[in-house]
């Protein structure tokens, strides 16, 4: 431990024994080292990486509810909800959305340090809700999907606060990471006004985005605004905007964050695709 200015950190490999200091020299003579994982920290605790928005604007420490996934096996049922019933005959499946396949508990797993949520070929695929319902917060996910199948209708991921009435034409949604190809080239985000019987809503896009990479998604809820971020970079703005027709576009009276994979098609037909997190991370 070292305190002081101007200090910096380095890793790698010193070799000493090179061929002005060792007999005898030779194409073999070399040194290595392998790092597979870096994470640094300074006094507050806190990582010192900018590209998460919590970073960057000072959140503070994560929240409980939030979840690493070091752990293997099923999501930690303390901290998300998923699907119940016998929808086709299967225990923890129930009807997919818009009556399009099946949501399936099967369909998400935790392992290797991560959340894979599966959409399959007949259509089943996962969803997952938070077991926690607020007004205002902050999240940050780190995800990526991708394809995995050659063809058939794409599946639609999703990162979304969903209104704990589960009326969105009263109480509206945000869908603050929205795409329709798990393969996409840009982010898209819908925002849809509370108090809107005609469902306003706002569509944002940032392009180029590769979203079969790994990239941090932050949504900001405030009595103020909803603001979205990537990378730790601000994208999206909105505040107010009420009329005859909608209420102010932050005034959700309560929600929860969800996570989808989904099917737009059918019951079959689909292109298998996963929808991967590394980490979720709610902050006050």
């Amino acid at each position: 431990e070292n305190s002081g200015d101007g200090n910096y950190f380095k890793a790698g490999a010193y070799t000493q024994a090179n061929c002005d200091r060792s007999s005898p020299c030779s194409g073999d003579n070399y040194g290595e080292v392998e790092i597979y994982d870096l994470n640094v920290t300074h006094d507050d605790g806190q990582s010192s990486d900018e590209t998460e928005a919590a970073v960057r604007h000072g959140w503070g420490t994560p929240l409980p509810i939030s979840d690493e996934f070091d752990y293997t096996g099923p999501v930690d049922p303390d901290k998300w909800a998923v699907p119940s019933g016998e929808y086709g005959g299967t225990e923890g499946c129930w009807e997919g959305h818009a009556g399009n396949g099946r949501r399936c508990a099967k369909n998400s797993t935790v392992a290797d340090g991560m959340l894979t949520m599966l959409g399959e070929e007949n259509g089943d695929t996962g969803w997952l809700r938070q077991e926690l319902d607020t007004q205002y917060g902050r999240w940050e996910i780190r995800s990526r999907s991708r394809n995995i199948g050659d063809s058939g209708g794409l599946y639609h991921p999703l990162h979304l606060i969903w209104p704990t009435e589960g009326n969105r034409l009263e109480n509206g949604e945000y869908d603050w990471v929205e795409y329709s190809d798990p393969d996409e080239q840009c982010l898209s985000a819908w925002l849809h006004y509370p108090q809107s019987p005609s469902d306003e809503k706002e569509r944002h896009e940032l392009c180029p985005m590769d979203m079969t990479e790994w990239h941090n998604f932050a949504f900001e809820w405030t009595p103020e605004a909803l603001v979205g971020y990537v990378d730790g970079e601000e994208w999206f703005r909105m505040s107010d905007g009420a009329n005859s027709e909608r209420g102010n576009i932050q005034d959700m009276p309560s929600g929860h964050l969800n996570i989808q994979l989904d099917n737009f098609t059918g019951a079959g037909g689909l292109r298998p695709a996963v929808f991967e997190v590394d980490w979720v991370r709610v902050y006050e």
